[in-house]
Order: structure tokens, then sequence, then C-alpha cells
């Protein structure tokens, strides 16, 4: 989910570490228990999103999961998506879930757990929208589109292809807002993302045209050369697809399970 400009721009100099990857209080036998800090974007349903003061979501419980089986604990610090990579590689963060689409681009500058989710971006319009079906249907309309992520990557692909407009967004309600209000003609979101927020959101005004636009597949983001927590995190997710913990947590927020 993060373009690749956004994401080769880790110019920004390295503040500090935020003391990730740190050994917690003692556990009953008395070895101390490591500490992972993990950034998310909290403004994602179904994947991540606040409850009542609290972050959940699939990628939310999917890592809590897996930190009980391996044995570590989770600290999930929220910030804007296109700040997301460049905080791991600025050591600001040991890893990230947020529905990160694993790409070539990125795995130049982090590593990726195993992919955990296959998702896929589709095309969004006003619920009353007739004029576009497809990509083909985008020469002069207006696509509404979040900084950083992979949609972004894909808007200004199609944008160039078929002469659209692209503006801007920090976040994904502003951008689902600009289409509801019908001050752009379409946005690009990930397919399970939309069909949630559609489905619990009797006031979106939105609906998908046409058929996915790519196969998206999501993994959990670390810091460059830690294997040792990538090995965790596969692990982890092998565990809980066997025990069938995976299929609950997705089955919790989605209905179905992953397959």
């Amino acid at each position: 989910m993060i373009a690749a400009a956004a994401m080769m721009a880790f110019t920004l100099s390295a503040c500090g570490s935020n003391n990730t990857g740190d050994e917690a209080a003692s556990g009953n036998g008395g070895e101390a228990v490591k500490k992972y800090v993990f950034g998310t974007d909290a403004t994602y349903p179904p994947f991540e999103f606040e409850k009542d003061g609290k972050y959940v979501g699939i990628d939310i419980d999917l890592l809590n999961a897996i930190g009980e089986v391996q044995g570590f604990e989770v600290e999930i610090k929220p910030m804007d998506f296109k700040g997301i990579i460049p905080a791991i590689t600025a050591g600001q963060l040991d890893g990230a879930i947020a529905g990160i689409s694993i790409t070539d681009e990125r795995k130049q500058v982090v590593d990726f757990s195993e992919a955990y989710y296959e998702a896929g971006l589709s095309l969004i319009v006003h619920k009353d929208n007739t004029e576009i079906d497809s990509p083909e249907d985008l020469a002069g309309k207006v696509i509404a589109i979040k900084k950083g992520t992979s949609g972004a990557v894909k808007a200004e692909e199609l944008a160039k292809q078929y002469g659209a407009e692209v503006k801007y967004f920090d976040d994904s309600p502003a951008m689902y807002q600009e289409v509801a209000n019908k001050n752009a003609d379409v946005t690009i979101e990930d397919f399970p993302v939309i069909s949630y927020k559609i489905a619990v959101d009797p006031n979106a005004n939105l609906k998908i045209v046409g058929d996915r636009l790519n196969g998206d597949f999501y993994g959990i983001a670390v810091d460059k050369g830690n294997s040792e927590l990538v090995q965790k995190l596969n692990d982890g997710l092998k565990t809980l697809k066997e025990n069938g913990k995976y299929d609950e947590i997705v089955g919790t927020y989605l209905g179905t399970t992953a397959e």
C-alpha cells in the first residue's frame, strides 16, 4: 500500500531509535519477554481501526495472536500510512502491519513476512454513477487517492494511460468522501477494505465497479535484515493457520475465511 516514490524517500534523517526490539518485563518464568514496536495506519477497517479506545481489526488481532504463540509482546504505534516504511528504515519501528502490499520496490528497503492475505485493487464510484465501469472509462475523469499507497501507484498509471487527473488525500475517509460528494469521479481501494465499508456504512453512497485491477498480497514489513523477527512472524502465521485461529480472526471481520 505504499507508493514507490514515497517509499524510496527514506532521506528522512534517523532521529534515533525508539527502543524497538527491547526486552519487556520478565514473564512468570523470570525470562525477559521481547517487545517489538509495529507501525500501523489505524484508519483502514477492517484491517486496522480504533474501537472503544482500542486498536482492533484483522491485522491487529493477527499480530497480537502471533505474539502470543511466539512469546513476544506487541506495541502498536499508529501513524500516517505514507510514513510507515520511512519510519522502519529510520530505526523507529521494528516492523509494520497495515495492509501493506508486497512489491519489488518495497522489498528493496524492507523485508516481509510470508503473504498473509490476498486483496487486489478495485475501482469505486458514487452509487449513482453510470459512466464508469472499467479503466477505459477514466478519460477526463478525476481520481481521488490516498497518498503513499499501491492504489496511488495504480491511479498514476491509469491517469497517464487514459488521461485522467489524480487528487491526493492523507487518509482513506477523505478520499471516500470526495467521491461520495461527487467532487471526484472515482477512487481505487483494496477490495476487502471497500467491501467492508460499503457493507457496514449504509450512508457510504459508493459502489464497486468492474473486475479487480490486480492481485495484491499483504505482508508484514520488517526492518531490513531482521531475519529473527521474520522467522517468528512466519512461524506464528503457520501455527495460526494450522490451529484455525487465522480463519477465526478473518471471519470475525469479513464473515468468511481468506480462501
